[in-house]
């Protein structure tokens, strides 16, 4: 089966996330990859969702059947930029620091903590690239690690902004520096 990437604009409202949730799990879809955070329209939560399935139309008509849900788009075709973040811990022994400091720099890693036998690195890049440093640091040994979900965003002109689909509506965006 193909994974996917698919893109929701949501109502920023207490459960949505829950229903969203819900549905993908109620059909027996697995997620792999789940991140939200704010849009660029007040009130709107951008979702990006990896999932695993055959049948990807089906759970974009399926979202958009729920009320928050203003925008659902399957990215996977479209050209864009997937970014993922990793935050890793891992055994350095004073002998290995050189031999991490650069790998670290090979992948445009940033060591962001040092300890007395560890070190913390923090990767943003390519779902790929970040999978990449994890097999390359792996051997040093990994005693913690978070990887965050993957976000996209379509390239170009053509988009999955809110601005567009709350214009559309009727409804002015407003931009996230007024409400400060």
């Amino acid at each position: 089966m193909k994974k996917h990437t698919i893109v929701a604009l949501v109502q920023d409202r207490p459960g949505v996330l829950s229903r969203v949730v819900g549905l993908i799990r109620r059909r027996g879809y697995n997620i792999e990859s789940l991140a939200v955070g704010h849009s660029e329209a007040a009130g709107i939560s951008r979702l990006t969702i990896v999932i695993e399935w055959h049948d990807v139309e089906q759970v974009v008509k399926q979202l958009y059947r729920l009320i928050d849900v203003v925008k659902v788009s399957d990215v996977t075709e479209d050209q864009t930029v997937e970014r993922e973040m990793a935050l890793l811990k891992i055994h350095a022994p004073a002998a290995k620091r050189p031999e991490i400091v650069a790998l670290t720099d090979v992948f445009d890693a940033k060591i962001v903590d040092v300890g007395t036998s560890t070190m913390v690195i923090e990767m943003t890049g390519s779902p790929s690239k970040v999978q990449n440093l994890i097999d390359v640091v792996r051997p040093y040994g990994i005693k913690e690690m978070m990887r965050t979900g993957r976000i996209a965003m379509v390239r170009g002109a053509r988009g999955h902004g809110a601005d567009d689909v709350l214009e559309g509506a009727g409804q002015a965006a407003v931009p996230s520096a007024a409400l400060n």
